[in-house]
Order: C-alpha cells, then structure tokens, then sequence
C-alpha cells in the first residue's frame, strides 16, 4: 500500500509544518505585505500579498542554490523536512532511489521577469547564469540534484488540482519498481502578473505563495492513500458542485461524521459557492486552508493534504478527504486514511 510518509510545508505563517498548523489552530492570517509595479507613468501598482517569511539559515548551502529564485529555495525547504535527514542522507549517498514530481501553476515568475526584461530593454545586459531559472522544470532538477537522485523526475503544469496528478504518477512509479520512493512537490513564488489577474476576479482574494512536500513510499509507516480517483474535467459554463459530488462519488469518500475534509474554500463568496453547495451537508471535521493562508495555487494545494496528513496524526479524524476545485482544467482529490 502506498503510504505518505513525510510531509513538510512553507508558507506565510513561517517554515515548517509547525508554524503552518499553528497558524490553522489559531485561525489568525499572517500579516500582509505589498507588492509594489512600477508603471513609466502614473502611481506603481500596488496589491496586498501573503508573502513567505525570510529563509532560515538552516537552508543547505549548497553551490545549486547559490542564485536560485525563490520558489527552489521553498521546494528544497519543504522537500527537506519531508524526507528526513536519514533518507536524504540515503538518497545522496546513492542508496535511495528517490523520484520526483513537482507541480505548477506559475513556476519561476521572478528571474523569467529579470531576464527577459533585462534582454529587452537592453539585449548587451542578458545574462546566462539566470537562464535555468527561465524554465518551469528548475525547482524539479534542483531537488534531483540536491539529493544526488538519477530516478524518474517530472514536472506537471496545471491549474491548482494538478498535485493530484502528481500522486498518481508517484504511485505508477513506486508500484512499477522505478523508486524506493517519490518526492511530490508543489512550490509557487509571488509574482506581480498572476497577483494582479487574481484581482480581476475577486479583491477579496489574497495571493500567497509557499511549497509543500510529500514522500511516498510502498508498506512503510504513515497514512496510507486509498483512494486517488481521476480528476473531474471543468467544463466553461458547467456545474462545479456537480463536478465535485461525482469526484465524491468516485474517489468513495463517505460523509460519516469521522472524515475530516479539507477542502480549497479561500474566503471568497463567488469562488466558494460550489464548494458550499457541494459539501452543504458535510458533517465532519472541516478545514480551509486559503482562509488562513491565501491563495498560492498549486501550494495551497499541497499544504491542504499537509494539513489533512496532521489532523490524522493527531486522531482529529478515521479519514480524510482532501478536494481540491482548481481553477479552469479540473477537480482533483484524494482519500486518504487515519495511521
């Protein structure tokens, strides 16, 4: 049976799955901050964002995250509390075959921004050392790289439903034999450009940014996955309550009163209207971790089955039912049961 393992978490309320549940129990978001654009005329753009705190220096320093953007050093931090010392020490040694699977919505925002407006405004200026930070494969290869791995690696691009393709990849790759075991990551950075289209659909909607890591392994000890039911496509215009009680339906999540859902609600009225249709009768436990920590896409995702991973831990609930309506492609969810 795959089980998860290991989990671990950046986010707004501070590295590591401590701060993150601390925030959740608490209930209390974490102070905002501004992101400022400045325009050639006119006042600068400014939007008020959930930004993670400054990197701890108990960060690796490793030469592979010398001129990293943001979003590897949250991949790595999170990946890193997620193993353990003693399979990444495994894992770099070569006695580990570590796969990884990481997902994102906007990937290496901040130097494809530097690059590509440094060689625009001046083509002489563009430098070669921020390229391999241009391209939504890098937190993926710097994780391999870190934890000296030569197993499968992938990236999957999507809406904020995509980490539960990503399971389902780590679970053909472990069931195939071609790991010991899979890191699946879901990091995502602040950018100005998708925190500004947020706006347009809701200035309530807060954007956020963080990574949260899973390790999956086969009969080990951790709570185990039951259930990874294919993603309910969103069709425009369709029914998005509908798509997630056939999501239910599928995935055999039962509403008992002992499993605990963690659904993608932010706060929002218009984005959480389906959810509330769908889940109107839900009569478990209940937790939303968008409301706390803001919408960071395809890592508010991942911190939900982080959070849900805890409360099992913890006997809060028998199971866990963890749902994720993304934004334009797809529903995705996954049960997964007590320890």
């Amino acid at each position: 049976m795959i089980r998860i393992t290991g989990t671990g978490a950046v986010s707004p309320a501070g590295w590591g799955v401590p701060a993150l549940m601390e925030a959740l129990d608490s209930g209390t978001r974490p102070a905002l901050s501004e992101l400022s654009r400045e325009r050639k005329s006119g006042p600068p753009v400014v939007t008020p964002v959930l930004r993670v705190p400054p990197a701890p220096s108990t960060l690796p320093k490793s030469p592979r995250l010398r001129r990293v953007s943001p979003i590897s050093k949250f991949a790595v931090a999170a990946a890193i509390e997620a193993l353990g010392p003693d399979r990444a020490a495994l894992a770099a040694a070569g006695e580990l075959r570590l796969g990884v699977v990481c997902t994102l919505l906007n990937g290496c925002v901040n130097y494809s921004n530097r690059f590509f407006g440094e060689v625009l405004a001046d083509p002489s200026v563009a430098s070669p050392i921020l390229f391999p930070e241009t391209v939504f494969n890098a937190p993926s290869s710097h994780l391999s790289a870190l934890f000296n791995s030569t197993a499968p690696n992938d990236t999957i691009l999507g809406d904020s439903a995509e980490i539960f393709t990503a399971l389902e990849i780590a679970t053909e790759w472990l069931l195939r034999g071609d790991c010991d075991g899979v890191l699946v990551v879901a990091p995502e950075e602040i950018d100005w450009l998708s925190a500004e289209a947020l706006g347009l659909y809701s200035r309530q909607a807060v954007p956020a940014e963080g990574a949260a890591a899973l390790y999956l392994e086969i009969g080990a000890e951790g709570p185990p996955v039951l259930a990874i039911p294919d993603p309910v496509l969103l069709a425009p215009g369709g029914d998005r309550a509908a798509a997630l009680r056939d999501l239910m339906k599928a995935g055999g999540a039962v509403n008992d009163g002992r499993t605990l859902l963690a659904d993608s609600r932010s706060g929002v009225v218009s984005f959480d209207a389906p959810e509330d249709r769908a889940y109107a009768a839900w009569s478990g436990p209940r937790i939303s971790v968008r409301e706390i920590l803001g919408e960071a896409f395809s890592a508010s995702a991942g911190l939900q089955i982080v959070a849900a991973i805890e409360h099992l831990r913890r006997g809060t609930a028998d199971r866990a039912w963890i749902a994720t309506l993304g934004g334009n492609e797809q529903a995705g969810a996954c049960l997964v049961s007590g320890c």
